[in-house]
C-alpha cells in the first residue's frame, strides 16, 4: 500500500482507540491540512466569505505566534526525523512546495511563525515532527510509556509519522533539539496538562495524535523562548482555532450565546477539557445550533 492509496484510512484517534498496531501505520497521517497548491480552500469557506464570528476566531490575515521557528527544519532534517525529499514530494504531489514551506523546512525562518489558514498544515506537520523527535520527559515517562497502552510506537503520533528517515520510533524523544531549564520543563508540563483539543479526549500532555503531539512541540519551543504561561494558553488557542477551525467557531458562538465574547474569555478556559475536548464539544454542539461546516474534525486528512 502506498501513501496515496492509504490516505484516507486514519480518522479520529481517542486513547485507548487512538492505539493502533504499530507498523500499520502509514503516511496518510501526515495532514493534507485545508490547502491545496498553498492557497486556503476550505468548507465554504474563505478569506473573502468568513463571516464576522469566524473571522474572529481565525483571522483571514492570519495570527502571528510567539515564538521563532530560526534552524530547527534543518536541524530536524539532520537528525532525520523529517526526510527533507518525501516531505517535499507530498506536497507537490498536492499541487506546490512553496518558498516559505522551503524557508522552513532549510532553517531559514528568523522571524515569528506566522499561522494561516493556508499554511496550518505545514505547521502542524513541522511542530508534529519536533514534538516526536525532541528528547523531553513528557514522552519518557509520561502516559505516552504507559505500559497498559503497549508501547509508545502504538500511537497515530508515533507509528503515523512515516516521513522520517528509518523507523519514527528511532527519532522518538532521541535529538536534543530543544534543552529546556527545570523551571521551563515545569511550565511545559503544567500548560500541557491544560490544553485539550476536538479530536479526542487527552490533553496535550498524552500526545497520542499528530495535533497533540505538535502542541507538545510548540509548547517545548514557546518555552524555550521565554514565552509567558499566559501567552502560551493564548497561542495554544489560536493553533487550535486554524486546525480545528469549525470546531472553535461552534465554542465561539456557543460564548456569544451565553452572551460571552470569544475575544474575551480566558484561552486556558476555552482550552480546558470542558471546551476544547471532544466530550466538551460535543456538549457544547448539543447546545447550539451547528454552525455551518460541521464539528471538530479528525486527526487526519
Amino acid at each position: 500500500m502506498n501513501k496515496m492509496e492509504t490516505k484516507n484510512l486514519l480518522r479520529e484517534y481517542q486513547a485507548p482507540i487512538s492505539i493502533i498496531l504499530a507498523g500499520v501505520i502509514i503516511a496518510t497521517a501526515i495532514y493534507a491540512s485545508r490547502s491545496q497548491s498553498g492557497q486556503a480552500v476550505s468548507a465554504g469557506t474563505t478569506a473573502q466569505t468568513q463571516s464576522p464570528l469566524q473571522e474572529s476566531v481565525t483571522p483571514s490575515s492570519g495570527a502571528v505566534l510567539p515564538a521563532v521557528w530560526g534552524d530547527l527544519g534543518a536541524r530536524l532534517v539532520e537528525s532525520g526525523a523529517i526526510d527533507s525529499a518525501a516531505f517535499k514530494q507530498l506536497y507537490q504531489e498536492r499541487g506546490a512546495f512553496p518558498a516559505e514551506y522551503e524557508r522552513l523546512l532549510a532553517g531559514r525562518s528568523n522571524g515569528a511563525l506566522t499561522m494561516t489558514e493556508a499554511n496550518a498544515g505545514y505547521l502542524l506537520n513541522l511542530l508534529w515532527a519536533l514534538g516526536l523527535a525532541n528528547k523531553n520527559a513528557i514522552l519518557d515517562s509520561g502516559e505516552m510509556a504507559n505500559p497498559a497502552y503497549g508501547g509508545a510506537g502504538n500511537f497515530a503520533s508515533t507509528g503515523g509519522w512515516t516521513i522520517a528517515g528509518g523507523n519514527p520510533m528511532s527519532h522518538y524523544s532521541k535529538h536534543a533539539l530543544i534543552t529546556l531549564t527545570p523551571q521551563q520543563q515545569e511550565l511545559v508540563d503544567r500548560v500541557s496538562r491544560g490544553i485539550y483539543r476536538p479530536c479526542c479526549g487527552n490533553s496535550a500532555h498524552f500526545p497520542d495524535c499528530n495535533h497533540g503531539m505538535a502542541m507538545l512541540g510548540l509548547l517545548e519551543l514557546m518555552a524555550s523562548q521565554g514565552v509567558s504561561e499566559q501567552d502560551m494558553y493564548k497561542a495554544a488557542l489560536t493553533v487550535n482555532a486554524y486546525w480545528f477551525p469549525d470546531a472553535y467557531k461552534a465554542i465561539a458562538a456557543y460564548l456569544q450565546q451565553k452572551g460571552a465574547d470569544w475575544r474575551q474569555v480566558p484561552a486556558q478556559k476555552i482550552l480546558s477539557a470542558d471546551y476544547s475536548s471532544a466530550a466538551g464539544l460535543q456538549n457544547i454542539m448539543s447546545q447550539i445550533e451547528t454552525p455551518s461546516g460541521g464539528g471538530g474534525g479528525g486527526c487526519s486528512v
